[in-house]
């Protein structure tokens, strides 16, 4: 965040510091008035200035003994009557040591309580007024990071969720894949069983990773194709096309796998020439994802019955991870189900 040095304690110490000097400073910025005057320096000038600055002090610490004190033990505990006597107590601390002050300092005129209260019972309100809307303003920050982090781990909580449900599911498509090479005793197996095995490494070893590079990404998704293109045979056309990837380019894992995998589970079986087409692509940090099937509607309606959690599941990943950093079109045309999938990926 750019203003995160603000939020440091000395930083915050220094800023109402500065605050307080500023605001006790304004009777001095009226000099020029009475050196316009002319008034002649009078003996107790000097004594008015110390009585002054202390007098000062007294107020800064009401300002934060209501702000960390008073109104916390009255949000805690709803004893108004309570909340009051602790400022009755205040104001009348606030007038011995005013009192104190002027018999130590001030000495050509003698200290009045009434005077005190005249000149001094709007500053006290003034402070009281100012340290409350201080101390709600805190309340009201405390509360927007506290509802920020509580968003923030529920967001972590569902894309582990989310991303969790994507491996049992390729998994079953996998050994599914398996058992069909076993039955036809396929000389195919071994070498089956062998990208079944990286592929299982990438998913315990590389996932846990927030993001992944595209490359290994794209490793993974071809292994799947090829392991589909065996269990399938010459009844599916594959064409894939992975161009132009980039070697700093990075990715959530396990995003793009489930387009392939709808485009497998929904354009086989009864297809006549059954056709897949997968096309990645990355221009000027923008990842471009196509995947075409032809689909057949009566096949797709009793497949949907078992969906699985497809494309619901990465439809929430891309709004909860790239928001409107992404676009996905899914468009059904002459036979043929294509998703368009674009993401900034800087």
């Amino acid at each position: 965040m750019k203003y995160n040095f603000l939020r440091k304690k000395w930083v915050v110490a220094l800023l109402h510091a500065v605050c307080w000097v500023i605001l006790f400073s304004f009777p001095f910025f009226l000099k020029a008035t009475y050196k316009r005057d002319r008034r002649p320096p009078q003996p107790d000038d000097a004594s008015l200035f110390y009585f002054y600055f202390l007098s000062s002090g007294i107020w800064a610490g009401l300002f934060y003994l209501n702000a960390y004190m008073f109104l916390p033990f009255l949000l805690r505990t709803k004893k108004v009557w309570q909340f009051i006597s602790l400022h009755v107590l205040a104001l009348a601390a606030v007038y011995f040591l005013h009192s104190l002050y002027f018999s130590l300092f001030v000495h050509h005129v003698p200290f009045k309580a009434e005077n005190f209260f005249i000149y001094n019972i709007f500053t006290y309100f003034f402070i009281i007024a100012s340290s409350t809307a201080y101390f709600f303003l805190l309340e009201r920050q405390q509360s927007i990071k506290r509802s920020q982090e509580k968003e923030t781990e529920n967001l972590k909580t569902e894309l582990l969720f989310l991303r969790s449900q994507v491996s049992p599911h390729f998994m079953f498509n996998v050994l599914n894949n398996m058992v069909a090479l076993a039955r036809k005793k396929s000389d195919l197996l071994e070498h089956s069983l062998i990208k079944l095995s990286s592929l299982m490494r990438y998913m315990l070893y590389e996932t846990d990773e927030q993001k992944v590079p595209l490359e290994k990404e794209v490793e993974y998704i071809q292994s799947y194709i090829d392991l589909q293109q065996q269990r399938f045979g010459k009844n599916v056309k594959v064409q894939s096309s992975f161009n132009e990837i980039g070697a700093s380019n990075e990715i959530e894992p396990m995003l793009l796998i489930p387009f392939v995998e709808n485009a497998f589970k929904h354009g086989t079986g009864i297809i006549e020439d059954a056709v897949i087409k997968v096309e990645l692509k990355v221009e000027n940090g923008i990842l471009q994802f196509i995947v075409s099937n032809k689909y057949n509607d009566a096949l797709n309606a009793i497949k949907d019955k078992d969906s699985g959690i497809g494309l619901n599941n990465v439809q929430r990943r891309l709004n909860l991870l790239y928001g409107r950093n992404h676009a996905l079109l899914i468009n059904k045309k002459d036979g043929w189900f294509t998703v368009s999938l674009q993401i900034n990926l800087h």
